[in-house]
């Protein structure tokens, strides 16, 4: 960007092959708003974007949870006679699925059937989860068999939907017999399908089998997913079991695995067994000099840690050094807020992160809601859960079987009180 200004300075501008990596480089890590600059700079020059800029654009709003830009943005799209491709559809399949939106994502299907856009394995796997998440995970079983009949070979994105789709509802045995079967066929499990299989064993609380997949996850050379990581250092703190998390560590660091490493070492000591990394920015410090350059991703997944002991301070804190970094906040991380104020009993400044969001243009989600209705479950003021929740339909988000589980607990507890 100190480039452009000083090409711009002196009285030039970049092609429109420049702009392109620009835009697609910034909407990547989450800085729309100098993509989008760049995007209205570019039309105001007479440049005519391709569609893949389009979508690069399209999918920066989107991941930062701008739905209201989005929509206005695919307004725009359909006025210059840019017409939707398969990326497009499934940009914001990816987005409506994941934020719940049950009617969108049908209408974005029905949309796709009509302009002759074939449904690929990646849009299947979108509605495995849709089905998955609005309780119908043997409905979503049953899609497997429209997917054979219609030719569709089952690709490693198909199976991981149906491997988490087991997972989430306890069928830990059905989610390990595919992954067996994916095996057999050929198909090599990814971070994706290693990460499901992990995360659903600690859920269960099955941490043997967990540990023995974390492993095996290693030993086909894949790095551990720092979000796993969490889960396992949880799980295991909870039990007290720092020895076997020591033991892991050590592994880790005798297969190489330096970064990764450093990474889980810190996230224990957030735990609160070695005292260290009290302060977020202690924690940033000793990564970078580590050699890691913090991501959004990382930004995220320590955020996390701190909410989840209920650290809001260090939650926010976290969230002003990813700003620092020039990483704009998305929905993910002012959810993991919300979470942080709930766990510590604050449900004022929780409701508090999610009128923020409302106001700055950023769409609420699934997640948003469900986290906002716990907040006020472990405050006790049950009153407000069926209002969050009403609101949580009133704005275009399907309630999950989770969101649908707390409704009844505050009916209930109302029920009684009357």
């Amino acid at each position: 960007m100190k480039l452009v200004a000083q090409l711009e300075a002196m009285g030039f501008h970049p092609n429109s092959i420049s702009y392109g990596f620009l835009i697609d480089s910034l909407g990547s890590v989450g800085r729309t708003l100098e993509a989008d600059v760049l995007f209205q700079e570019m039309m105001y020059l007479g440049f005519k974007p391709r569609i893949r800029l389009f979508n690069a654009l399209l999918k920066g709003f989107l991941k930062k949870g701008l739905l209201g830009l989005a929509v206005k943005f695919l307004v725009e799209m359909d006025r210059m006679g840019v017409c939707k491709n398969q990326e497009t559809y499934e940009i914001l399949l990816d987005y409506y699925v994941s934020a719940g939106r049950l009617e969108d994502t049908w209408m974005v299907v029905n949309e796709m059937k009509t302009n002759g856009i074939q449904m690929s394995s990646f849009v299947y796997g979108k509605v495995i989860r849709l089905y998955r998440d609005n309780g119908m995970w043997k409905k979503a079983i049953g899609l497997v068999e429209e997917i054979r009949e219609k030719g569709i070979s089952l690709d490693r994105q198909i199976y991981n939907s149906i491997i988490d789709t087991f997972g989430k509802y306890g069928e830990l045995g059905e989610a390990l017999e595919v992954f067996e079967k994916m095996k057999q066929e050929s198909i090599v499990p990814d971070i994706t399908t290693w990460n499901s299989l992990i995360r659903w064993h600690c859920k269960a609380g099955d941490l043997t089998k967990a540990l023995q997949l974390f492993t095996e996850m290693q030993e086909q050379g894949l790095y551990p997913d720092p979000k796993i990581l969490m889960s396992l250092i949880s799980r295991l703190g909870e039990l007290g079991k720092w020895d076997v998390i020591k033991k892991n560590f050590e592994n880790m660091k005798c297969r190489g695995r330096q970064e990764v490493g450093a990474i889980y070492a810190m996230l224990v000591d957030i735990y609160g067994q070695y005292g260290r990394f009290q302060d977020a920015e202690d924690f940033i410090t000793a990564l970078k000099s580590e050699g890691f350059l913090p991501s959004a991703s990382m930004f995220c997944v320590l955020a996390n840690a701190y909410a989840q002991q209920g650290f809001c301070e260090q939650t926010v804190k976290v969230l002003q050094l990813m700003e620092a970094e020039g990483i704009e906040l998305n929905i993910i991380m002012l959810n993991v807020l919300i979470n942080a104020f709930g766990i510590a009993g604050r449900h004022e400044e929780a409701l508090s992160i999610y009128q923020h969001i409302r106001e700055s243009g950023i769409s609420p989600d699934v997640v948003t809601y469900s986290t906002l209705m716990k907040a006020f479950i472990r405050a006790k003021k049950f009153d407000k859960v069926p209002e969050i929740y009403k609101e949580m339909e009133s704005y275009g988000c399907t309630p999950d079987r989770k969101a649908r589980q707390m409704l009844q607990t505050a009916l209930m507890v109302l029920e009684r009180r009357h």
